[in-house]
């Protein structure tokens, strides 16, 4: 008997009625188990029992602020990650939330498109699956599913066609790795040849393109060898 897999469960605290609706119910929509917390002193009740696997915080709070509620997860739980939202960008604020442990900030008004990214994205690093991770990569601050030849970043979403999704896809397989440029053009174009040759140039030209909003991610090419997709960070 195959074992059911468990929607994720993210423990949201937010106190603005409204914005609280909103963000609980798109999240819900996605397919995520939402614990919503509207004062600091429930969420702290959560808290204890530690049953949640990411957790969307509000810094300011009625009754226990963000930042202590962070505070408190940390002291029980190293790995859980925790995002904060904030309508005062301030730097002073910023430090603080990651002095606590904070893995990211997403900073008020924000689009749900960017928060659903940034709870996918740490959700995928600390290994929470799903059906489909073996087609799903994280790599720098890009997100790219495969399934659906979707490349997510923070701010965009591209439809690759299907050789570039192959592509992009094979490099990923073999991230760090050098793919030789005959085995790319015999697995994706069928053949080895000049013209083919050519034509992989020109691909890999225009993924460097897609790529290029994060400078941590570099596609080496290995003269007269192949290319290596590199992520730094």
């Amino acid at each position: 008997m195959t074992e059911e897999i468990q929607p994720a469960k993210i423990l949201y605290v937010e106190d603005d009625e409204t914005l609280g609706f909103i963000t609980r119910d798109n999240l819900e929509r996605n397919g995520y188990q939402i614990i919503h917390c509207s004062d600091g002193t429930s969420a702290m009740e959560v808290i204890r029992d530690l049953d949640f696997d990411l957790a969307v915080l509000d810094i300011m709070l009625p009754g226990v602020d963000g930042f202590t509620l962070a505070e408190e997860i940390r002291k029980r739980n190293q790995e859980v990650p925790i995002l904060f939202l904030s309508a005062k960008p301030m730097k002073e604020d910023r430090l603080k939330g990651f002095a606590l442990g904070a893995d990211d900030y997403v900073t008020k008004p924000f689009s749900i498109e960017e928060l659903s990214y940034k709870i996918r994205v740490f959700l995928k690093r600390h290994k929470v699956s799903g059906p489909d991770d073996r087609n799903r990569f994280v790599f720098g601050h890009f997100e790219y599913d495969h399934s659906n030849l979707k490349l997510h970043s923070p701010t965009d979403q591209k439809t690759l066609t299907e050789r570039e999704g192959a592509l992009l896809h094979l490099l990923l397989q073999n991230k760090d790795q050098i793919c030789k440029r005959s085995d790319i053009l015999i697995e994706i174009w069928g053949e080895d040849d000049y013209f083919m040759g050519r034509s992989l140039d020109v691909f890999i030209s225009r993924m460097r393109k897609y790529l290029s909003s994060d400078p941590e991610i570099i596609i080496e090419n290995v003269h007269s060898v192949g290319f290596k997709l590199v992520v730094s960070s």
